[in-house]
């Protein structure tokens, strides 16, 4: 993520969540994915190329992704990732996990202090 002060870091796997997820919707290289990310999320979420390219790496590894050689707009080599059975799965077993965890944190900011009662 971008160091800008309006920009946090993202919390563990949420990279993995956002790439699974928008390779999803269509199989995209990886600046596309950059820009995706940024454009679906209002500028809120800016993914920096330095995370992006090992998290891709690791997925590929992982068998959630697969890549094949493309051409980019500008008509450059480029590689196109497409998301797997494997990343479908695992996508939808981690949105499972972070909907809980975000249910538990909305619970925590919903309890009223004394001074706001």
């Amino acid at each position: 993520m971008a160091k800008n002060p309006k920009h946090r870091d993202l919390f563990p796997g949420a990279l993995e969540i956002m790439i699974l997820q928008s390779l999803r919707v269509r199989p995209m290289h990886g600046y596309a994915l950059v820009k995706h990310i940024k454009e679906v999320s209002a500028d809120l979420l800016q993914v920096e190329e330095g995370s992006l390219y090992p998290a891709l790496q690791r997925m590929l590894r992982e068998g959630w992704l697969e890549a094949e050689t493309g051409t980019s707009t500008k008509g450059r080599p480029t590689r196109v990732y497409r998301l797997t059975d494997a990343g479908v799965r695992h996508l939808e077993k981690e949105v499972v996990s972070f909907e809980r965890m975000f249910a538990g944190i909305t619970r925590v900011l919903a309890v009223v202090t004394p001074q706001e009662a």
